[in-house]
């Protein structure tokens, strides 16, 4: 995960260039965005940029990104 985008592991596919909504809550929130599946790993995921994150989310995105990189 980054602040561009994740990678989803999930068997269901979706062809590349489909959008995508997002929503995930996590310790610091809600967070929503829109993003376009960039590159598809049969059998294991999609990675996904994010197009659009909503303005009341992104503080929490980055709040996010700081833990995340503080825990590994």
């Amino acid at each position: 995960m980054s602040l561009g985008g994740l990678f989803i592991e999930t068997r269901v596919s979706k062809g590349l260039g489909s959008i995508v909504k997002l929503e995930f809550l996590v310790q610091e929130g809600q967070i929503r965005a829109d993003g376009i599946v960039r590159r598809i790993e049969p059998g294991r995921g999609l990675a996904l940029k994010f197009t659009a994150v909503s303005e009341q989310d992104r503080p929490r995105l980055a709040q996010l990104m700081v833990r995340l990189r503080q825990s590994s």
